[in-house]
Order: structure tokens, then C-alpha cells, then sequence
């Protein structure tokens, strides 16, 4: 299983002092707002498919009513987050809101460093607590084993967003945290002081900005984050849907010949990478990206240090946040168009997972948390981030998105809803999971060890053999 060779992965890494020491953990798209769908019945047939997840006496989270459902409930329940930086304010401040309607459950939250690597070694032990974040090396056919099924997909996918992306066999297992949509954190009166007036629309278009931010200002174009190693998995989320205009693409990807291959047209995942590899070629990235500081960051381009981050549009609201410069941050779409047109990738963050071994009085303490947390709490205005429920309302920084069609992976078929975990896993890439392959690209371009075309190749290699070695049909 994928999350065994993850266990054995972090295990590598406490022991091994690297370059590529990829630390940290945050949070990393968009759905139209439909009608609230909802249903408020009892749920428990649903959930006998869910495998080994699956219980008797909880409700799935649409059948609850937060504030006149066990009101005399007692629980006290442990919440596991990436999110150090307000675990002991914000994330507190709800937990207290909450437990004003519900004084019986107790609900305590604990901040965790090195959060895909530590909660992955403390995944299979079982008494982790009963909320989590899910951490991308779970794959989909682990879900049940881990995790508390929800709902059928059926029923909650017109309600929530993004919740396609914890789901297995038809029954969700997670939802979203919200989510973001796939673009760029800029320093707006840096790049205004460096004379450019249009927003860039293509990679050459941004690398000949981010050089003329180089030449005109004392800012570094693009800040890499290359040391906190997670922020620089940011830039596979854009490989999809804003690379290609093409909602179906990751799905097609399992079984394409050569997927790495540069297009005439600048488009596709070789597109994306070229923007990486170039801005740290060309030196319009920090002299030392093994020495950068995730939390130092965000003051630095809130005072116009830097220009440019590539990171979901998450990060816009911490930004703002760390300085006194609030109005200087805005967010561009990444800068690629297909037939002249931009699109932007959506995606949910982090989603919300209950400990299928927690006990029956603690799974119902989680979900009437969890659905208070996600439907009637601050917590996406707080963090700029699209709402989970689809009637939600959009945050502000994507009124910038002007013209910019917005777009979310399709469902993979039935039958390869694990397929893409599979080929990604088989072929060692490491697409949108902890293996952070964007390392590679940086540190080759840096070094001048490999040329792009070398790398894109070299995956392209791994990628076939990957589909041989599973046996999928791939279309020429």
C-alpha cells in the first residue's frame, strides 16, 4: 500500500540530513454554487458498502442538525492540524464557539510540524484522535480503512465541493477544508514599480516580467520556498485543469504515451515545469533556496521583498494578514493559455477525515463538529479560501480572475478511481503527493546537472513503464 511506502519514506527522512529535507505541511480549487440538496435522513444502509470503516448507529453528516441533535451528547474529542500558526487562536476560538452549544464535548486541537510525514507514521496506530486533515498518502482504496465513511457520494456531492476527491466506491469519506483556485501571489506595488501594466498570459510572457522585476526593483521576482519542500508541491496542482483547459486531463493522463512531452503550443504539465526550471536558470529566484523560511515569507512579500509566489490562492489572506500592507497582495491566474484563453485549476485543501476506531459517542462529537466547522463557522472568510458547501460565496481575491474559466478534475471513471494513484506511485514521479518531484527540477536548474527536455524525458520513461507494469491501455 501506498501509505506503508510513505511510513518507510518519513522513516528515511528522520534519519537522513538532505537538501530536499521537505519539513513542513499546509494547506493547498472552485465549484459552482448550486442549491443545497441536502437530505435529513437516517443513514446507516449507505454505509455498510464503506468496507472496513463503515458503522452502525452514526448518522452520515447530512442527516445531523448542529445545535438540535444530541444536545446531551458527552465526548471529548482531539483535532489533528498542519496549522501551527493559529492552532492556539483562531482554531481555539472555534472549538470555544462550538463547545457554547455543546458544553458536554470537549474539543482540544493539536498543531503538528512536519505534518504529512508525522501523521502518516501515526496514521496506523489508530488512537491518532478522531479529526484529522487527510494526508495526501492515503490512497483512495486506504480511505475505508482509516477514515469514517460520511455519505454516499450521490447525496453530498451537490451539497459540498471537491468531495470527489476523498471518495471510494461511491461513499465520500472527507471533505474539503475549503478550497482554492491555481494562480500566483504577486506584490502588486512591486510589480507596478517595475513599469508592467498587463497581468502575463504565457510562460515567456511572466519569466520576461519576473526579468523585469529583476532589472527595475531591489524585490526577488519569484520567492521558491524551496526549503519548507511542501510549498513546492504547489506547482503540480497547476499541471491539470490551468495547464490544458481540460477537466479531464488527470484522468486521461493514466493512459497517455509521453505526458511530459513539450507541446508547440507551450501548454500541459511540460509548461508548467518550464516556468520553474527557467525563473531558477535564468536567477530570478533567492540566491539560496535551501535556506528560505515558509513563515518569514509571508511578511517579506507583504513589504514588497519579494514579487512573486506560486501557491493556491489560500495563501492570499496570510499574506495580507502579515504585514501592514494588506492592499499591495493580489493574485494573478497562472500564465498559460490554451487557444488564447486562460483557465484556472480548483481544487479542495486539506479534507476533513474521522478515525474510523474512534467510539460511536466520539464519531458523532466529530461530525457535529465538523459540519458546525464547515457550514456555520468564519473559518473560509477568515482564510480567504472557497467555501465547502457549493452556495457558498466565492472570497474576494478571485474577483481578479476576470475572463478566467474555473475548472475542477472530473471523477475519474468507474473502475480507475485509484488509477492515477497507481501509475503515480508505480512510476516514482510523485505527482501532488509528499514526494515533492518540483525539488528535482529546481535542483538540477540550479546546479545545471540536467537540462529540462533530460528530466521531462527521464519521467516520461518512468511513466511507461509504470502503465506496462500495471498493464494500462495506453492511447498513442
Amino acid at each position: 500500500m501506498k501509505i506503508k511506502k510513505l511510513i518507510a519514506l518519513g522513516l528515511t527522512i528522520i534519519m537522513t540530513v538532505s537538501l530536499m529535507a521537505c519539513g513542513n505541511s499546509d494547506s493547498a480549487g472552485t465549484g459552482s454554487p448550486v442549491s443545497d440538496t441536502s437530505s435529513n435522513t437516517e443513514a446507516t444502509d449507505a454505509d455498510a458498502s464503506a468496507g472496513s470503516g463503515a458503522q452502525t448507529g452514526v448518522p452520515t453528516i447530512d442527516a445531523i442538525n448542529v445545535g438540535e441533535d444530541y444536545t446531551d451528547l458527552e465526548a471529548s474529542i482531539k483535532v489533528l492540524t498542519n496549522r501551527t500558526d493559529i492552532v492556539d487562536t483562531v482554531y481555539a476560538g472555534y472549538a470555544e464557539q462550538f463547545m457554547e452549544i455543546y458544553p458536554n464535548i470537549k474539543v482540544e486541537y493539536e498543531g503538528i510540524t512536519d505534518y504529512e510525514e508525522s501523521v502518516t507514521l501515526r496514521l496506523t496506530a489508530g488512537d491518532w484522535g478522531d479529526i484529522m486533515f487527510i494526508p495526501t498518502s492515503v490512497s483512495k482504496n486506504e480511505l475505508s480503512t482509516y477514515f469514517m465513511p460520511l455519505g454516499d457520494y450521490n447525496t453530498l456531492n451537490p451539497v459540498y465541493n471537491f468531495v470527489e476527491e476523498k471518495s471510494f466506491d461511491n461513499v465520500v469519506y472527507g471533505i474539503a477544508n475549503g478550497g482554492t483556485a491555481s494562480g500566483i501571489a504577486y506584490n502588486k506595488k512591486v510589480w507596478a514599480d517595475a513599469g508592467i501594466t498587463e497581468m502575463p498570459k504565457t510562460p515567456e510572457e511572466f519569466l520576461n516580467d519576473l526579468q523585469t522585476i529583476k532589472d527595475n526593483t531591489d524585490a526577488v521576482p519569484l520567492y521558491t520556498n524551496f526549503a519548507a519542500g511542501w510549498t513546492m508541491g504547489a506547482w503540480d496542482a497547476y499541471t491539470d485543469c490551468a495547464a490544458t483547459g481540460d477537466p479531464d486531463f488527470k484522468n486521461n493522463m493514466v493512459h497517455m504515451s509521453d505526458p511530459f512531452s513539450k507541446r508547440d503550443d507551450m501548454t500541459g504539465p511540460y509548461a508548467v515545469y518550464y516556468i520553474l526550471y527557467e525563473s531558477v536558470a535564468r536567477g530570478l529566484v533567492e540566491d539560496d533556496p535551501a535556506s528560505t523560511d515558509w513563515e518569514s515569507s509571508k511578511g517579506a512579500i507583504n513589504r514588497g521583498e519579494y514579487a512573486t509566489m506560486v501557491l493556491g490562492s489560500w495563501c492570499v489572506e496570510q499574506f495580507k494578514e502579515a504585514g501592514d500592507n494588506p492592499d499591495d497582495i493580489g493574485y494573478m491566474p497562472f500564465p498559460i493559455s490554451v487557444n488564447g484563453k486562460q483557465y484556472a485549476g480548483s481544487g479542495g485543501n486539506y479534507s476533513f477525515g474521522i478515525n474510523a476506531g474512534s467510539s460511536d459517542e466520539n464519531k458523532i462529537a466529530s461530525l457535529l463538529y465538523m459540519k458546525w466547522l464547515i457550514e456555520e463557522s468564519t473559518i473560509y472568510l477568515d482564510e480567504g479560501s472557497i467555501p465547502a458547501r457549493k452556495d457558498g460565496e466565492y472570497p474576494s481575491v478571485l474577483e481578479a480572475f476576470d475572463g478566467v474559466e474555473l475548472l475542477s478534475n472530473s471523477p475519474a471513471p468507474e473502475g480507475e478511481e485509484d488509477l492515477f494513484d497507481e501509475v503515480n506511485n508505480e512510476s516514482e514521479v510523485g505527482i501532488n503527493n509528499n514526494d515533492y518531484p518540483d525539488c528535482e527540477i529546481l535542483e538540477a536548474a540550479l546546479y545545471g546537472t540536467r537540462t529540462l527536455d533530460e528530466i521531462m524525458d527521464e519521467w516520461n520513461r518512468k511513466w511507461t513503464a509504470a502503465q506496462e507494469t500495471l498493464g494500462v491501455e495506453v492511447n498513442q
